[in-house]
């Protein structure tokens, strides 16, 4: 298994896609606008048999519709939930730039859209060629994971927490999913694989796998309470100061903000708690 840095806007350990070339196979090959850097690190005549997508954010997937182009016989693995996003980005597109507006196109790249025929749509609970598939809502509602069974390794996207060199394993929590008790729910499957090894893209493989699941377990009961009590740019503040315990090294810090901006947790957690009183006053 290859870990292969995107180096996403010249920033290191920003954003990680795995790959087997004995196998064919990769996991999340992250945006378009970096899918160059993955391609100059690939045997100019390799290809993958199948893209494994853990969800269909675009600095996880976004350059999947380009790489098909390159690949067309490639099979891309996704949830359900997110498959016809794929096929048709367009209104996934226009909600995006709503938000990024004119930076959209230097941060994530084109969105390609991808051939029907080449998706294979998943619910969760499949074993395929020697993959088991979870549905591992929390960070997004169509997330999953993939336990690799020759290796024992999972494959956790954004489901794992994010963590970069000696600092702490933080969820990301961007809206418009973000959901508590789901994401605490996928954590216990994740350890009911009992895996060897956590791959998450942002970023790299972790062994003390109990560990990191604990820690994000705890950082999901912790930012969430916060935020409750916090603007964002408290929140932002907050998480800053977290990392900085951990870690004093620049680059680390910089790898941190680039791949799992502190300005962008605060509303995921902040629409999760609207949601909740709606629900309460219904």
């Amino acid at each position: 298994m290859q870990e292969i840095d995107l180096l996403y806007r010249d920033v290191p350990r920003a954003i990680c896609c795995f790959a087997d070339l004995d196998e064919h196979w990769l996991v999340d090959p992250g945006p378009e606008a970096s899918h160059r850097r993955l391609l100059e690190q690939l045997p100019d005549d390799w290809e993958p048999r199948r893209i494994l997508l853990t969800h269909i954010h675009f600095d996880h997937a976004g350059a999947t519709g380009r790489l098909l182009e390159r690949w067309p016989r490639a099979e891309v693995w996704v949830h359900e939930r997110g498959a016809r996003h794929l096929v048709d980005p367009e209104r996934l597109v226009a909600s995006a730039r709503r938000i990024y507006g004119d930076a959209f196109d230097e941060l994530w790249g084109a969105v390609v859209p991808i051939p029907a025929d080449r998706v294979r749509a998943l619910s969760g609970g499949e074993t395929l060629d020697g993959w088991r598939v979870a549905h591992t809502p929390g960070h997004a509602s169509h997330h999953v994971s993939y336990f690799h069974e020759s290796t024992g390794a999972a494959m956790t996207g954004d489901v794992a927490g994010v963590r970069i060199g000696t600092g702490p394993a933080l969820p990301p929590s961007p809206p418009p999913d973000i959901d508590r008790e789901l994401w605490l729910a996928s954590l216990r499957t994740l350890r009911e694989w009992a895996p060897s090894a956590l791959c998450v893209t942002h970023f790299g493989r972790w062994t003390d796998v109990d560990a990191q699941l604990r820690e994000v377990a705890e950082g999901l009961e912790h930012w969430s309470e916060l935020a409750r009590s916090t603007d964002n740019a408290a929140f932002a503040d907050a998480v800053r100061r977290h990392i900085a315990t951990r870690t004093d090294d620049p680059a680390t810090r910089a790898s941190y903000e680039q791949s799992n901006p502190a300005t962008t947790l605060w509303s995921g957690w902040a629409r999760y708690w609207r949601l909740r009183e709606d629900q309460s006053a219904a």
